[in-house]
């Protein structure tokens, strides 16, 4: 099961995530789970495919994640552990699917247009 790693993406943030049995362990880039994501916020968010599949404290997962902020890298790494969970066991893909788990939020951020401040707003108008 360890060969395997599963890939998840929000924004810009990119994680590899690998799935092992164990004791529900969480490492971030060489670190606990607490000291990479201080707010139980982010925590949480990483934890959602465990609590919708009754697996929590039966894997230990270590991620890599890169790229984005904290919360695009908490939500890339909540989808590969779906993912993996989904490769693991076939029978969690409902569960995971009804919760929303399995699919990639697409929402990108707009690009900035010329002769603008900023995607959409303008510069303030006059008209004298």
């Amino acid at each position: 099961m360890a060969d395997k790693i599963f890939v998840g993406r929000r924004k810009n943030a990119v994680a590899r995530v690998y799935l092992r049995n164990g004791s529900g362990k969480v490492t971030v880039n060489d670190k606990e789970v607490e000291k990479y994501f201080p707010l139980k916020e982010h925590r949480d968010n990483l934890l959602l495919p465990f609590i919708a599949t009754e697996t929590l404290g039966k894997y230990d997962v270590f991620a890599n994640a890169a790229g984005g902020g904290i919360s695009g890298q908490s939500n890339a790494i909540r989808l590969g552990i779906s993912r993996a969970l989904e490769e693991i066991n076939a029978e969690y893909r409902p569960s995971l699917k009804s919760e929303g788990l399995l699919k990639r939020d697409p929402r990108m951020v707009e690009r900035k247009k010329y002769g603008q401040k900023k995607a959409r707003k303008r510069f303030q108008f006059s008209k004298r």
